[in-house]
């Protein structure tokens, strides 16, 4: 292996080539592929980052020549990779290739492996596959079974290793989710198995563990005695779009909730791992989950709120409500935004409650984890001030502008008694001076490194479906939650939600 080390203000950095391989993209022709795939793998290879004996195979039902797939690639890198020489897309899309035939069609696979011999033999790569299966759920049991069949999932033998990317969702319940896994594991070893969470890949999210465990000025203040609550937020400013087929089936509660915000959450709140050990991360991560209170079915409005979007504005454009979106039914109960209070049962957050809400159509895109820390009392100020002091609060930014910033109380310029909230603002793109990777970047060259750290194990995906459970078999399943709360598009939710947060004395941050 090949290692790339920068040095950048006393810091010290890594970053590891991995060994040869091909990675073989089923969904080819769709728009993730185009939109995210492409674009980050053609980036690792602009970083040389990617192996130098390395091929991609794309695999759909679209008929096209490797010719004519390399001109609908050049598309995409023309669009999402502007600042790439010509040069280097040539040679990047020189490796790539293209098959297509019916995902129940035994011979598609049959050929697929011949085909793959033969490249592997050309570029020299040992024999180690990555198989990114970029479908439709309903699709992913059969082409892991077909896979199987021809003997394309052996693990890691005579040095070769196959290893397989799954995109969400895993499942539409516990049930099905464990027949998922079940289904899988037939065909492969957990080690094998890469469940993508993209919101793991993104600079903050990964920052959550740095910044917690290599700063002794955090560390000891991250438990009950200091933290009053902790609030998750992920709102979109968009509709569904193009996705309401899919958002018909899922709802915003299994869409986000069961993976980015409880992985995002785990983070937060899990113990030291013993070491930066994938497994030992994921360990931790698992504990903490089975230490959050199950809601109970006969009290979920104590800690559960949902709405729908109605036509309204977001911006200063006018857009329509959810039962008007192309492909929703015009009845549809579908939950478009939730929240949700959550009590974790442990030592270090006995009685602090974790404030989770995800929506679309909301007043603006942000993704932020606020650790909002308890005011202060019985201090010199109790006496000068009439009011308590605002409290102390860390914001760890996800998106758009990914950073940190920190809120203190401090003395501003003026009279003696002159004191107010002062942010300290950290933006990386600002202040490191660089262009941030997207979150792919991370997660597929962390796949082709073996490294499962940022994805999600198996016990934990089925820890995320029990958590959500009782809220899934109330809204969906009994057909007895009556109308569902509804919000004009273009503001921060549902009346419910404000109440879920305020009955506590506590309000959201709305910025």
């Amino acid at each position: 292996m090949k290692a790339e080390t920068h040095f950048v203000a006393g810091d010290f950095c890594i970053e590891t080539q991995p060994d040869p391989c091909c990675i073989a993209i089923f969904g080819a022709s769709g728009d993730l592929t185009s939109r995210k795939l492409i674009p980050a793998l053609c980036n690792l290879y602009k970083r040389n980052l990617l192996p130098e004996k390395f091929y991609m195979l794309g695999c759909a039902r679209t008929k096209m020549s490797d010719d004519e797939f390399r001109a609908h690639l050049q598309e995409s890198l023309s669009e999402h990779c502007r600042d790439l020489a010509a040069e280097q897309a040539c040679e990047f899309l020189s490796r790539c290739y293209y098959m297509n035939g019916d995902y129940n069609d035994i011979q598609l696979y049959e050929s697929l492996k011949n085909r793959m011999s033969d490249l592997d033999s050309t570029h020299e790569t040992g024999g180690n596959h990555i198989f990114y299966l970029a479908i439709p759920p309903n699709l992913l049991e059969q082409v892991v079974a077909m896979l199987r069949k021809v003997k394309l999932t052996s693990g890691c033998k005579g040095g070769a290793c196959v290893r397989v990317i799954v995109e969400k969702p895993f499942g539409k319940d516990p049930a099905s989710a464990h027949s998922l896994d079940k289904r899988l594991r037939k065909a492969l070893d957990e080690h094998q198995i890469y469940r993508i969470d993209h919101y793991l890949g993104k600079e903050t999210v990964q920052n959550i563990m740095m910044f917690r465990f290599a700063n002794t000025i955090f560390e000891p203040i991250w438990n009950h005695e200091y933290v009053d609550h902790v609030q998750i937020t992920a709102a979109e400013s968009i509709g569904v779009g193009h996705r309401a087929g899919y958002y018909e089936q899922t709802g915003v509660v299994r869409d986000m909730f069961q993976n980015h915000m409880l992985q995002m959450l785990s983070l937060v709140a899990m113990e030291p791992p013993a070491s930066f050990d994938a497994d030992a991360v994921r360990d931790e991560k698992v504990k903490l989950l089975k230490s959050i209170r199950p809601f109970e079915r006969n009290d979920l409005s104590s800690y559960v709120a949902r709405g729908q979007y109605l036509v309204g504005e977001v911006g200063d454009e006018g857009v329509v409500g959810y039962h008007e979106e192309e492909g929703v039914a015009s009845d549809s109960s579908v939950d478009t935004y939730a929240a949700m209070k959550l009590m974790i049962d442990n030592k270090r957050w006995k009685g602090v409650p974790f404030y989770l809400r995800s929506g679309k159509r909301l007043a603006k895109r942000m993704s932020e984890i606020a650790i909002v820390f308890k005011q202060t009392t019985g201090t010199t100020f109790d006496k000068v001030f009439p009011h308590r002091l605002p409290p102390d609060m860390l914001v760890l930014n996800v998106q758009p502008e990914e950073g940190v910033s920190l809120t203190i109380q401090a003395k501003h310029p003026g009279p003696k008694l002159c004191m107010g909230s002062l942010t300290m603002n950290f933006k990386y793109r600002e202040d490191l001076k660089v262009e941030l990777s997207d979150a792919y970047e991370r997660l597929l060259l962390d796949c082709m490194l073996g490294d499962q750290t940022l994805f999600v194990r198996s016990d934990g995906m089925e820890m995320g479906w029990k958590l959500i459970a009782p809220i899934i078999e109330s809204w969906y399943n009994d057909g007895a939650h009556g109308e569902i709360p509804i919000y004009p598009a273009g503001s921060w939710g549902p009346k419910e939600a404000d109440q879920l947060i305020e009955r506590d004395g506590r309000k959201w941050r709305n910025s």
